[in-house]
Parts: C-alpha cells; sequence; structure tokens
C-alpha cells in the first residue's frame, strides 16, 4: 500500500534562524546588515549559501557576473524550468530581510515541497541574482539585467565603482572569470518566475492582510543633473552678479517634487537623493552642482510626462539665474504588467491554505522587472512591519515569513506540475 505524502509544510523555526545566520555575514555591526556585491561579506554568504543548497541536493551553476542558480530536476529534463529567487547583496545600514526573505524563503519552499514527496515535472530553480542593489556599480538589477539580455555585456563592462575598480576588476577577483555576454539565457528557458519579496511599504501591515500579490512593477529612470555657475569669494561677490550653482540647484529640487506631486497619480514618485558641491568650502560660492534623480512610475508615459515637465523648469532655472544645467540619463526602464499565469497559480494557493490576500503595485522594483522580459513573471509581497526597510530594524515576522514560503511552495508546485 502506497503511503499517502505528506502535508505541505514550513519550517518556520529553521527558516528564520537561517535568516539571522546570514545576518551575521555583514560588513557592518548587528542590527545593520552590509554586504556590498563582491566583498568578503558577500563571497561569505554565497559560499554559506552554496552550502545550504547542495544540503538540499540541489545542482548549482554559476555564471560570468555571479548569478547562482541551484536547480531541483523535474522529470522532464528538457521543459522550461519553474524559478523563484532574489539577492542577498545588500546597501550599507540595510536590514536582514530585504532580499534574503526571497532566497531563503524559496529555498525552504523547495525544501518543504521535498519533504512533502513531491514530484516536479518541470525543474525548480533558485537563483541568487548579482548585485541587485546599485550601491557599487551605480546600477540595480546588475545580475538579472545581464541574464534577461536587457543590458549588454560591453555596456557593464564600461561600469566602475567608486573605488576605481571596474566591474571586470571585482568579479574578476571573486572568482567570476568568464565571458558576461554568455551571461544572457536563451529565450523560453523559464516557464515561469515568482519572487517572493517583503514589500518595503506599510500596506498590506495597515490592511492587517497577510499578502499581496504583484500585478504591475514600477521602473526607474536615473539621471544625473549638472548645474555650472559661477564660483567666487563669499564676501566680496555681490548678490546682485552671483551665479551660486546650488541656490539653482535647491529651485530645481522644489520642481521636481512640484512635477512629480502634480503628475496626477500617487504612483508618481521621485527622489534627489545626492547633492554633490563644489568646491565645497564655507567661503566660497558653489561653482557646480550635481544632483541625482531617481523618477518612477507604473506608467511609462506619465513618467516621461513628468521628466519632460522636470527638464523644462531645471531649464528654466538655469536661464533665469545664468546658470548651465545637463541632464545624463543612467538608465530608463519600462514598468512591467505581471502575467496572469503567475498571478493565477498565485492565488489559487492563496485559496488553497484559506490565506487572504490582496492585489498591489510594486513601487520598488525588483529583479522581477528584468525577468518580466523573458519569463511569464509575478511577484508575492509579505509585510513589512510600518513599512521600514533599508534600515536596521527593518521587521517581518516569522509567521508571515512562514505564510509567504508555503504560497511560495504551493505556486511552485502549480506551476511545475
Amino acid at each position: 500500500m502506497t503511503a499517502a505524502p505528506a502535508p505541505l509544510a514550513i519550517d518556520a523555526q529553521r527558516l528564520q534562524s537561517e535568516i539571522d545566520a546570514i545576518a551575521q555575514i555583514s560588513e557592518a555591526a548587528p542590527p545593520a546588515v552590509t554586504r556590498i556585491i563582491f566583498s568578503e561579506a558577500d563571497q561569505k554568504a554565497r559560499a554559506w549559501l552554496r552550502a545550504k543548497c547542495t544540503e538540499a541536493k540541489l545542482t548549482i551553476r554559476e555564471d560570468a557576473i555571479g548569478n547562482m542558480f541551484a536547480r531541483w530536476q523535474g522529470a522532464d529534463a528538457n521543459a522550461p524550468a519553474v524559478a523563484t529567487g532574489s539577492h542577498i547583496d545588500a546597501i550599507p545600514n540595510a536590514g536582514k530581510y530585504d532580499g534574503v526573505v526571497g532566497v531563503l524563503g524559496g529555498l525552504e519552499a523547495i525544501r518543504a515541497l521535498q519533504r512533502a514527496s513531491f514530484r516536479p515535472s518541470r525543474s525548480i530553480e533558485l537563483l541568487l541574482f548579482t548585485s541587485e542593489e546599485p550601491t557599487r556599480f551605480g546600477i540595480g538589477c546588475l545580475g538579472s539585467r545581464l541574464l534577461s539580455g536587457t543590458m549588454e555585456a560591453s555596456a557593464a563592462q564600461q561600469l566602475t565603482g567608486a573605488d576605481g575598480k571596474s566591474l571586470d576588476q571585482a568579479r574578476h577577483a571573486a572568482g567570476f572569470t568568464g565571458n558576461l555576454a554568455t551571461s544572457v539565457l536563451k529565450p523560453n528557458h523559464y516557464y515561469a518566475f515568482v519572487e517572493l519579496h517583503i514589500e518595503q511599504g506599510p500596506l498590506l501591515e495597515q490592511a492587517e492582510v497577510p499578502l499581496g500579490i504583484v500585478e504591475s512593477i514600477a521602473a526607474p529612470a536615473s539621471f544625473e543633473i549638472i548645474l555650472e555657475g559661477s564660483g567666487g569669494h563669499a564676501g566680496s561677490t555681490l548678490m546682485p552678479v552671483r551665479k551660486d550653482a546650488l541656490c539653482a540647484a535647491a529651485e530645481v529640487i522644489l520642481a521636481i517634487e512640484n512635477a512629480t506631486k502634480n503628475s496626477g497619480s500617487t504612483d508618481t514618485v521621485a527622489t534627489v537623493g545626492i547633492c554633490n558641491v563644489f568646491p565645497g568650502a564655507v567661503n566660497s560660492i558653489p561653482s557646480r552642482v550635481r544632483l541625482t534623480l531617481d523618477l518612477r512610475d507604473t506608467d511609462l508615459a506619465r513618467r516621461d510626462q513628468t521628466f519632460r515637465d522636470i527638464r523644462r523648469s531645471a531649464e528654466r532655472v538655469g536661464q533665469k539665474r545664468g546658470i548651465a544645467v545637463e541632464f545624463i540619463t543612467i538608465n530608463a526602464d519600462s514598468p512591467a504588467t505581471c502575467s496572469p499565469v503567475v498571478t493565477d497559480a498565485l492565488t489559487r494557493a492563496c485559496a488553497k491554505h484559506n490565506l487572504p490576500f490582496q492585489k498591489m503595485v510594486s513601487r520598488a522594483y525588483h529583479d522581477s522587472l528584468f525577468m518580466s522580459r523573458i519569463a511569464p513573471t509575478a511577484m508575492l509581497f509579505i509585510p513589512s512591519h510600518k513599512g521600514y526597510s533599508h534600515r536596521p530594524d527593518e521587521y517581518s515576522s516569522r509567521e508571515d515569513i512562514a505564510r509567504g514560503a508555503l504560497v511560495l511552495a504551493e505556486t511552485l508546485a502549480d506551476l511545475s506540475r
């Protein structure tokens, strides 16, 4: 007589202990987590994860940029695989849940299916993406951009970190020496991709709903704004003749805020996160300012219109003050609409386990944005306490993480049949 399959269950205690353990592999003292890509901490965390995947009897490969693929082989080796995953790199002074929940929750989802004696027809693959955070090379989702073909290898090779090392120098030192062009996955490599992630916002917690099924992902456009004025002595240069680049920058920043607030949608958001002032002396008029602009929306046309409004306002400020204004585009990505193939599977999984959910927009972008270019993709959110993220007090409860991993496991089973 054949034994009945074991019930699908998440080992919540083990999953939390693993999240706690990898948080200790950090360049910052607890509770902060800092893991810059290709750093010593990043390398140690990767080795720790490889060991966990090997223990789960997954077959591991790594590509030239350092993306890691841990595969549970299905019965049909020729069928496109189902994939899940996220990242473990962390910006300075971050928390321990961003990205990590999607990687270790994905691993635990696979282990839960194994314990339940599930046999996938399609292979199930766990992905660790390289450099989701833009900390070192100034552009986010580097690994998923390359594997999806969204970024050319030649463009990636031009990237340089603040330490002066090129991307090639940094990855080679970390042991990833292959040709970057080989990182691109072939068409139809994946049947579907689903990413488990903390919300990084307060909506689920406020609504007291345990899960969010993401239907669209906002996309960023990033720019540098250079304002060139004229320097001079802070005492002897009279106000009527000044061309103060910082005063102009202050007006531009407020113009950015105004244009964004008047876009017609709360989905439009803009942030000036860096303001570099030259020469930066207390008694010298600023002659040059460099601003960074992060502009995001779920609607590409609206985002582009907002940018045009910002640019016109900045040019008016420059003309009024005699300041030269230059915009340099760093990246301008398109938003993504999530696939019904995956959102429907997530919905079925929630229903099977009697878990309420709400449909959501992801206002932060993720590796899923670029995976959506090559595979049906969606995201599953769990609550973030007070919406905190990218800070040491970022927090999601063990129970919420386990619920997310359970629905993820059910979804992977559904998609891999």
